[in-house]
């Protein structure tokens, strides 16, 4: 992967309410997974969850993204409660994911896989379809072109026609996040993405993350245990332990303070 000169997706908007998070709470029988968690992220803020393992932060992102209902508290994105919509709906609300393992169709081309993010747009009759009327060749042919802007944002024209199966692990990763921005997202989470990836791979990541805050106005929240990749693209930080918010501030901040490194090292923070 080469982060050089390229063309950018459409710019998504940036306006809005941002992402408020309150007082979430989730619960299996006895275990707390997440306790009274509550915070805002700012329209095209980047904004990453640190914690050691086990700490609730893709418990996080699986409550916003309904994968889980929350036992307790309300997540609202632009002004609109998403606590309780339907999973299948999260996308239509501008929110797209990825997963910390990877969760894409082996056997399909990294094209066909990006095109499957744009399903949600969808709007020709299920017969327009089956026939490939006029309307259906058209709107293709628009999905097609910002799945290209994608493709080419995040260097994949090498591997565009390659099927998943056999591709080496980062590019997957890399296809991953194309699939999540080929459904036009307003905020993004990140669960991991540099995960797995070589020195540099975790370079270009940043900077593609800076690009998709940047040029296309898109909120970005990762969770992420690479610190140097967090230090780096983060414009805020929230650590968690044991389902609990801890710190939270610059990561100059957070990193520098004794409760964290009492959680991530042992010992007492006193």
């Amino acid at each position: 992967m080469n982060a050089g000169t390229r063309s950018t997706p459409q710019a998504g908007n940036a306006a809005g309410a941002g992402l408020q998070v309150r007082q979430l709470a989730l619960r299996f029988g006895g275990v707390h997974a997440i306790r009274d968690i509550s915070f805002d992220v700012a329209p095209g803020e980047i904004f990453a969850i640190i914690g050691p393992n086990g700490a609730g932060k893709t418990s996080v992102f699986n409550v916003i993204t309904r994968v889980f209902d929350p036992s307790a508290g309300s997540v609202s994105f632009d002004g609109v409660d998403i606590t309780r919509i339907a999973r299948h709906r999260v996308v239509t609300h501008g929110i797209a994911r990825t997963f910390q393992n990877i969760e894409l169709f082996e056997g399909a081309t990294v094209l066909d896989n990006l095109m499957l993010g744009c399903h949600r747009f969808a709007e020709e009759s299920f017969l327009g379809q089956c026939l490939w009327s006029k309307a259906v060749r058209q709107s293709q042919a628009r999905l097609r072109a910002h799945v290209e802007e994608v493709i080419d944002l995040l260097d994949l024209a090498p591997h565009r026609n390659s099927l998943i199966t056999g591709l080496p692990y980062g590019v997957r990763k890399v296809v991953e996040l194309a699939r999540a921005l080929a459904t036009k997202p307003r905020l993004l989470l990140l669960d991991e993405p540099a995960s797995g990836l070589n020195p540099e791979e975790t370079q270009d990541l940043a900077f593609w993350i800076d690009d998709i805050r940047s040029d296309l106005g898109i909120t970005v929240v990762m969770v992420e245990h690479d610190m140097s990749l967090v230090s780096e693209v983060a414009d805020r930080v929230l650590c968690m332990n044991l389902g609990e918010a801890l710190s939270s501030g610059t990561p100059r901040q957070v990193q520098s303070d004794p409760k964290v490194i009492a959680a991530y090292l042992g010992g007492d923070s006193e």
